[in-house]
């Protein structure tokens, strides 16, 4: 379900979940910018009256790495309780966001993770997505 104003709360704690280096309150600002910006969507799962996973979507008109149109849907997170994964979840939050990047008119939908997260490498192969290049970012103090 795409996530609503009401939700922001239930919104945050999963995020602090996905994200676990940033607060509660870091993650209701997340939350309320994504569930209220025209450009950006929050989808949950729910099971047995609790939520337990969580969608981040928006849509990206820089470039994409691997894409060639504008704009681009992207998944910016996706987390499903431990207790639930293996149960399809995390594939129909991700067809919800899909959806609705293509209602935004997108005719493409993109990602990124952390090279050492084999996880979250395998869950985008299994769902479809193809791997268009590796890099590594670098920084220098002036």
């Amino acid at each position: 379900m795409k996530a609503e104003k009401e939700h922001e709360k239930s919104a945050a704690v999963l995020l602090t979940k996905l994200w676990p280096g940033n607060t509660e309150e870091e993650m209701l600002e997340c939350a309320t910018e994504y569930i209220g910006e025209a450009e950006k969507a929050a989808f949950l799962a729910r099971e047995e009256g609790a939520f337990c996973g969580i969608c981040l979507a928006s849509l990206r008109h820089d470039y994409v790495e691997g894409t060639e149109e504008s704009p681009v849907g992207y998944l910016e997170g996706i987390y499903v309780d431990e207790n639930r994964r293996g149960q399809g979840m995390a594939r129909a939050l991700l067809s919800a966001a899909q959806a609705w990047a293509k209602d935004m008119g997108c005719r493409e939908f993109a990602s990124d993770c952390e090279l050492t997260n084999t996880q979250s490498i395998a869950f985008h192969k299994s769902v479809g997505f193809s791997e268009e290049n590796r890099i590594v970012c670098f920084k220098k103090e002036l």
